[in-house]
């Protein structure tokens, strides 16, 4: 694969192992600054809504500690002038063609050579954004969800340490049946 050739010439963040911890309560907060700043940054761009999901928006859960918040965007336009806000906080742009999901653009915050924060711009019509909402939303409702979640999390973490995408595809089927019946398997 094209990219396995260059990964020797990638930042170390980039192919950091997949760490799962114990839940932090800190997280919450941590959430709420990233979004207070990401307003401010974002605001000239019209983007309104923000929010913090994955792991660490759900308390009580297991995760990688990094920090995942989403932004609506009313188009890709903007996009370029969006990076350029951002890179001075810390926002590292990851293009497509290497994040591999064309509905998202991303952007990997670094401090210290390691992922704190992910951002993940969407435009406004685009229904992940309903997905990772209802996602995040039902765990929290349930806290039997929470619990086999993180199970799964910590073994997926360990099989697949050095390989990220795995981990994150290991995953689908858990979060799919979540999403389609509340429950992780009928």
């Amino acid at each position: 694969m094209h990219e396995e050739q260059n990964q020797e010439h990638w930042p170390v963040w980039a192919t950091e192992p997949v760490k799962i911890v114990n839940a932090d309560p800190a997280w919450s907060e941590q959430g709420l600054k990233v979004i207070h700043q990401l307003r401010e940054l974002l605001l000239p761009f019209k983007v309104t809504e923000i929010e913090h999901i994955g792991s660490t928006a759900i308390p009580n859960l297991s995760a990688k500690p990094i920090i995942d918040i989403m932004a609506k965007l009313e188009s890709w336009d903007q996009l370029e002038q969006v990076v350029s806000a951002l890179q001075p906080a810390g926002w590292n742009y990851v293009p497509p063609e290497l994040d591999g999901r064309e509905w998202r653009r991303f952007l990997v915050k670094v401090e210290q050579d390691q992922r704190k924060g992910h951002l993940h711009l969407m435009l406004k019509s685009d229904e992940h954004w309903d997905q990772q909402l209802l996602f995040r939303n039902r765990l929290r409702e349930q806290p039997e969800l929470i619990q086999q979640y993180d199970v799964l999390k910590r073994r997926l973490a360990m099989e697949n340490q050095h390989d990220r995408e795995a981990y994150t595809e290991a995953k689908t089927d858990f979060v799919q049946n979540v999403l389609n019946t509340g429950h992780p398997k009928d």
